[in-house]
């Protein structure tokens, strides 16, 4: 009678099992690099499952090395030279989560030059030099990864590379910097100015001694310039961003952006058109009722439109050690699986492989066109119809036209609506109306994002 041939009862012993550790330098052990350490640590066998091999920290460096011995324990070599990490012979990627662009990247070339793999969560360092960093390691056959320098614990990078490499992107848009998006929460619930919640959140922590990167809006303009070459296959742009933060926002546009139905959020907005890409960071009003409009507090979003996938978003916590170190050791588990594989097969730095990338035009923020928002202070409430019909005398698209609430210590404000209407048309009407009789101070526009199709 026929039998099939008796199998062994031992599993298979997976060819994989016999792989060294992946071996770790680290340049940096604040509040990112030790909650990297301390996840690491906690989740190794998780993460040794999932890697296909162990990832062990082998050395790290930092300035203040009591403190790191403290956090690292014995079995972790110390250094305050961050180049020897970079160089280490026994060092197989650097994680450097440093910050800053000029000895950061040095650390990060070396690295490369040595022929290491490289992940960072450092956004700025990859919008100013990441051309030359990715051209290098290119050059040299290693990845640099950096899912944690963009939205912390949200895999957008992921998304956009993998989860989305069968589209094409029509736009990006996201909240992605949580310290503006924690003072605009604060200022629409509790009615705070500006500098008061500022303070608050300076006092807890979600804001720097210095905000100006995260108020001034670069710090997000950082990550869209990350974001759109990933979504479009396009160069690092950083330079031709354009940026404008939440640090001259006034609390009368919050509540009467409130009035109107909208929220006010700090929008990275990238926008592929026939003319070229929209690459702008800027407050907007998005309806109350939408998705983005109630992410709230430190919280981050990011909305992607795409042909094939549609509307599609991603939402999570956008600052935070164990966070941000998700991200870190995921680029990592990333890393322990490229053992034996070609450098043209993995997923290209941007998205795109090299030879594919498009050099699209970044369009000036006067050629813009979406709805706006424009404040008028005027000298009486009855100054409402003024206002509409000269609007109507000079064509501006107009949706809607009213009073705004009265408020205390507040003279009378008429509210604007527009239709799509290009920036610089828009500024033009802005700039006369302010010098028109009816108009008792400058005006106050804001874009309006939908953020619908």
């Amino acid at each position: 009678m026929y039998r099939d041939p008796v199998q062994s009862l031992e599993p298979l012993r997976s060819p994989r099992a016999f792989i060294r550790p992946l071996r770790v330098g680290m340049i940096g052990i604040g509040t990112v690099g030790a909650g990297t350490f301390r996840v690491l640590a906690r989740n190794q066998a998780d993460i040794a499952g999932r890697a296909g091999r162990s990832i062990e920290m082998v050395i790290v460096a930092a300035r203040n090395l009591a403190r790191a011995a403290g956090i690292v324990g014995e079995d972790v070599a110390l250094t305050d030279d961050p180049l020897h990490v970079a160089t280490h012979p026994d060092v197989d990627v650097v994680v450097e989560v440093a910050g800053g662009t000029g000895p950061a990247r040095d650390w990060v070339l070396a690295a490369i030059g040595h022929g290491k793999h490289v992940v960072t969560a450092n956004k700025a360092l990859l919008a100013v030099h990441g051309t030359e960093i990715f051209a290098a390691a290119r050059q040299h056959g290693v990845a640099v990864a950096y899912e944690g320098a963009v939205a912390v614990s949200i895999p957008i990078i992921k998304a956009l590379r993998e989860g989305l490499a069968a589209n094409r992107i029509e736009w990006v848009a996201g909240i992605i910097n949580g310290t503006t998006n924690f003072i605009l929460s604060k200022m629409r619930d509790e009615g705070l100015d500006f500098g008061a919640a500022l303070a608050q959140a300076q006092a807890l922590g979600y804001a720097e001694s210095d905000p100006s990167f995260d108020v001034e809006g670069v710090d997000a303009a950082h990550k869209l310039t990350l974001l759109a070459a990933n979504a479009f296959g396009m160069p690092l742009r950083f330079a031709d961003a354009q940026v404008t933060g939440i640090d001259a926002l006034q609390g009368v546009d919050v509540a009467c952006a409130e009035q109107l139905g909208f929220r006010i959020k700090l929008l990275g907005v990238a926008r592929r058109t026939e003319e070229g890409v929209e690459l702008r960071v800027q407050p907007a009003l998005v309806p109350a009722a939408h998705l983005m409009a109630n992410v709230n507090g430190s919280m981050n979003a990011v909305m992607v439109k795409s042909d094939a996938a549609g509307l599609t978003m991603y939402y999570g916590a956008g600052a935070g050690s164990e966070q941000t170190a998700s991200a870190v050791i995921a680029d990592l588990v990333d890393v322990a699986r490229l053992e034996g594989t070609h450098a043209a097969q993995r997923v290209p730095h941007l998205g795109f492989q090299a030879h594919a990338m498009n050099t699209l035009p970044v369009l000036p923020g006067a050629s813009v066109c979406t709805p706006h928002y424009m404040r008028v202070p005027v000298r009486s409430a009855a100054d409402v119809e003024t206002v509409a019909a000269w609007l109507a005398v000079q064509k501006l698209p107009v949706r809607q036209v009213v009073l705004a609430a009265e408020r205390p210590g507040m003279g009378a404000q008429v509210l604007v609506l527009t239709e799509p209407v290009v920036q610089a048309s828009l500024d033009l009407a802005a700039r006369m109306l302010e010098a028109h009789p009816v108009a008792a101070g400058a005006v106050t526009t804001l874009r309006v994002e939908e953020l619908g199709a």
